[in-house]
């Protein structure tokens, strides 16, 4: 300990436990404080009604508390960052700053710009790796390049990996260490421009003890992980998510938590964890992604892109159950089965020939777990324009998905209760009942619910078109 004071500016890891920017400013200075910015240059651009902003809130308002237990406290400040952390380090007459690193391309260039305002001050910036397990190059083929492919990676990701790579940091600070200043309290969420959403009411709770709670729940039922997480009427994944996008839980615990159970459904989730380090590594070695295929001859492709169809397909009216069933499940509560995130980025791109890049945003608008490698990295595998995506004539038929992994209907009753009263047989593809068979079923095509907006045996048809015409361009 050779420093008088450090900041540690938190982001998108807003906890007090195993925390690495935390823990190297505890071993780095006799005063720490903590800082977090509502930041005018993302919330700005944000629609009055955002959960995320919601749920931040509340995890920040946790953050503080917790803060306030070990003696200090969160200075919360809502402002442009690349200017408020420069001058918060200043008057406070901080030798360093410390944060957590972020990969994303708008965080990498405010980061730049904050660290060459602090360097013009004298103050050090020093950033930890704590979102990812393996970050940027630390696993790499053999001949030194960055994979392409998940299974190799993951391969020797496993093979990388020791106890020491899922220790947690410590976060001991010492009586006095950790400091705060008034006028720092936390906005409201009006105040900050914000209202209330209907977060709290849909059963998600904020913060670290959200977190705690979720994890402790999953860890009875990870065993049977493999075997559930297919179906979305079932309680399968582990909802934790929108945590891991906040940090309100480390990856290091979630990643142990899977390594040292020895069972299928453990191994399974471990895998999902590990693909969220590869597109990470991805969207690091090839940030053109965020524009552009991964697979440049696919930028080749000219899709019709209808209006119309994007509409009904945003609007949850695209007379295919499953697919309007999780568009609602998403509009309603922000949050989407992975199996169904899959379908419906199929059925938009290769059933209603929209580009890839509208759905993409679409999801980065309504998601609560938005993750920019992530979001990206799993619509270009269902567009198949990706890396170790899925090959372009394997196109999703949605009602033999909706039959496979919503047998009875569970999940289309559920958010599509205008069909409540169909049988599992016609439930899936309600256009094929008979006049009477409607009435009977208390939903007439076409005016209770729609006509399906495309015939998926043309639409695929088309598809193969499309993209052969691209591969051959």
């Amino acid at each position: 300990m050779n420093e008088q004071t450090a900041l540690v500016w938190f982001r998108r890891d807003l906890r007090v436990h195993d925390h690495a920017a935390l823990a190297r400013a505890l071993a780095a200075a006799r005063r720490v404080y903590c800082v977090f910015v509502f930041d005018r240059e993302i919330l700005d651009g944000l629609a009055r009604q955002d959960r995320r902003v919601e749920f931040i809130w509340h995890s920040v308002r946790e953050l503080d508390e917790a803060l306030r237990a070990h003696g200090g406290g969160l200075l919360v400040v809502h402002a442009q960052a690349r200017v408020e952390i420069p001058a918060l380090a200043a008057r406070l007459k901080a030798a360093t700053v410390f944060a957590n690193e972020d990969y994303e391309p708008l965080a990498l260039a405010r980061d730049h710009a904050v660290g060459e305002a602090l360097s013009a001050g004298g103050i050090d910036f020093v950033l930890s790796k704590d979102q990812v397990i393996f970050a940027k190059s630390e696993v790499l083929t053999q001949d030194g390049r960055p994979f392409s492919v998940f299974t190799p990676y993951k391969n020797a990701w496993l093979k990388r990996l020791g106890g020491h790579d899922l220790a947690a940091h410590a976060v001991e600070p010492a009586a006095g260490q950790l400091a705060t200043l008034a006028g720092f309290a936390l906005p409201s969420l009006a105040e900050l421009g914000f209202e209330t959403t209907n977060l709290l009411a849909l059963g998600i709770k904020p913060g670290m003890s959200g977190a705690a709670a979720l994890l402790e729940d999953f860890r009875h039922r990870m065993a049977d992980y493999h075997e559930r997480r297919d179906f979305p009427a079932r309680k399968g994944p582990s909802y934790l998510s929108v945590h891991l996008r906040f940090g309100t839980v480390s990856i290091r615990t979630l990643a142990a938590a899977a390594w040292h159970d020895a069972g299928r459904g453990a191994a399974v989730w471990l895998s999902e964890l590990i693909w969220r380090d590869f597109y990470f590594m991805i969207l690091h070695h090839h940030p053109r992604v965020i524009t552009q295929a991964f697979r440049p001859e696919y930028d080749a492709i000219v899709f019709p892109n209808d209006k119309a169809l994007f509409a009904a397909w945003c609007e949850a009216r695209t007379g295919y159950p499953l697919v309007d069933a999780a568009m609602r499940q998403l509009n309603q509560t922000g949050y989407m089965h992975n199996r169904l995130r899959m379908v419906v980025a199929s059925f938009l791109v290769k059933d209603l020939h929209i580009d890839w890049r509208w759905g993409e945003r679409y999801f980065a608008e309504q998601l609560n777990d938005f993750d920019l490698s992530a979001n990206n990295g799993g619509w270009q595998w269902a567009s198949s324009t990706g890396c170790d995506a899925q090959p372009y004539f394997r196109i999703f038929n949605p009602v033999t998905q909706s039959e496979r992994f919503d047998p009875k209907g569970e999940f289309i009753r559920k958010y599509v209760p205008e069909l409540k009263g169909c049988s599992e047989r016609q439930i899936h593809a309600p256009w094929l009942m008979k006049v009477d068979q409607q009435q009977a079923a208390g939903v007439v095509i076409g005016r209770d619910y729609p006509a399906p907006v495309v015939d998926h045996a043309a639409a695929r048809a088309l598809t193969l078109e499309l993209y052969k015409s691209a591969r051959g361009a």
